[in-house]
Parts: structure tokens; C-alpha cells; sequence
């Protein structure tokens, strides 16, 4: 097998930018990298229903700014905004800090990598046939604006007793072009036969706008030029 790198990770600071963002050395980091471990475990529990797809999250010496992307925030803000403030209140008991919770609308969750695997593993699960699954799935988000889509799934698919490998993609999808715009998520299906994994990839295009130099003709009425 060859090797694979992760699409998110191999375009950070090209078109993509850290989920989490401080900074910190030795024991501290250890300590700050398991709380945000229980941070993002806590909001997927309370927001279960919501459509969590990213959870952004930054610290300043004694306080935490945490940026939710969900495709139905009403569920995750609640009536007059309990639900948040109740969020808020745990995350400030288990952290000891100050927490400042900000809460982002998916407009397209059809293209967000995240909730399309989590969706296909909620169709296994119920009995849904891996195949109508992927196929629905690629279509919607086609049909939403998608360039290209590739879907994996692997496990005891059917219930069969050798674990396989099946996949299905329409469109492009440049894994290995730095400035495609491509989202990536996996995601696991608890069914009876055992897990089935998910893999789902989403190109959106390119993002990376790359200009030429600025070129000045020589001459006395000199015009700069720059290719669009």
C-alpha cells in the first residue's frame, strides 16, 4: 500500500487553517491537547441532534473562544438561548476558564464532508443498503454545487463474512493538488455485523488564487499589467 496523507492536514495554511489554535510547550500542552479532546467529545454529546460538523477552538491566558459549525443551530441554541448558555456553563465548569461559544449555520450540509459520512453511517445502521446509501449521498451533493465526490465505505458490508472495500465517486476529485479545495471527514457505523467505516471526500474547487508578477512596460506612459 501506498502511503496516504491526510487532505486536511496536507493543505493547512494553503486553504485551510488549524481547528485549534494556541500554543503551548511540554506538560501544558499535553494537559491543553486532552482538554480539548474533552471539549469537542462534550459539545458532539450535548449537540447530538444538531448536526455538529467542526469545532473550532482558541485560547487566550485565561479564556476560551469556541466557534461551532452545525447545520441546525436552533437545536444547539435553544429557546432564548439555553441550550448555549447551559453548553457554556458546563464547558466553564470543566475547564475552569472563561468560555465565549459562537455558533455558525452550515448553509450546504450536503457538502460538508463531516455530516455526509455521519448520515451514511446513520443509514447503515438502520439497514440501509450501503450502495443506495452512497449513491443518494453522491447525488444530493452533486446536485448542490460539488465538482467532484469520492465515498468509501469498508467493513462486513451486507453482513458478509470477509471484510471488503467499495467505493464510488462522480466528478473530479485531485487529492493530490494543493490548491483543490477538498473537505474530508471519516466516520464509523456501529451495526450488528461490526463497524463499517466511512470515508467521504468533496471537491469544491480551487480556492488558491495564484497572480503573476507585476510586469511595467518600459516607455514614458508606464501602465502595470496584471493578469486577472
Amino acid at each position: 500500500m501506498g502511503r496516504k496523507v491526510n487532505p486536511v492536514g496536507f493543505r493547512l495554511k494553503i486553504n485551510r487553517d488549524w481547528d485549534a489554535r494556541w500554543f503551548a510547550t511540554g506538560q501544558q500542552y499535553r494537559d491543553l491537547l486532552q482538554e480539548d479532546f474533552a471539549i469537542r467529545r462534550y459539545i458532539k454529546k450535548e449537540g447530538e441532534k444538531a448536526g455538529v460538523s467542526r469545532i473550532e477552538i482558541e485560547r487566550n491566558s485565561n479564556q476560551l473562544q469556541i466557534t461551532i459549525h452545525t447545520a441546525r443551530p436552533g437545536i444547539l441554541i435553544g429557546r432564548k438561548g439555553d441550550a448555549v448558555k447551559k453548553m457554556k456553563q458546563g464547558l466553564q465548569e470543566m475547564t475552569g476558564k472563561q468560555a465565549k461559544v459562537e455558533v455558525n449555520e452550515i448553509d450546504k450540509p450536503d457538502l460538508d464532508a463531516q455530516l455526509v459520512a455521519e448520515n451514511i453511517g446513520q443509514q447503515l445502521e438502520r439497514r440501509i443498503g450501503h450502495s443506495r446509501a452512497i449513491k443518494r449521498a453522491i447525488s444530493q451533493a452533486m446536485r448542490q454545487g460539488a465538482q467532484g465526490i469520492k465515498i468509501e465505505v469498508s467493513g462486513r458490508l451486507g453482513g458478509s463474512d470477509m471484510a471488503r472495500r467499495e467505493w464510488q465517486s462522480e466528478g473530479r476529485v485531485p487529492r493530490g493538488t494543493l490548491r483543490a479545495a477538498i473537505d474530508f471527514a471519516r466516520a464509523e457505523a456501529l451495526t450488528t455485523f461490526g463497524r463499517i467505516g466511512i470515508k467521504v471526500w468533496i471537491y469544491k474547487g480551487e480556492l488558491l488564487d495564484i497572480e503573476k508578477p507585476q510586469q511595467k512596460p518600459s516607455g514614458k506612459n508606464e501602465e502595470v499589467y496584471v493578469s486577472p
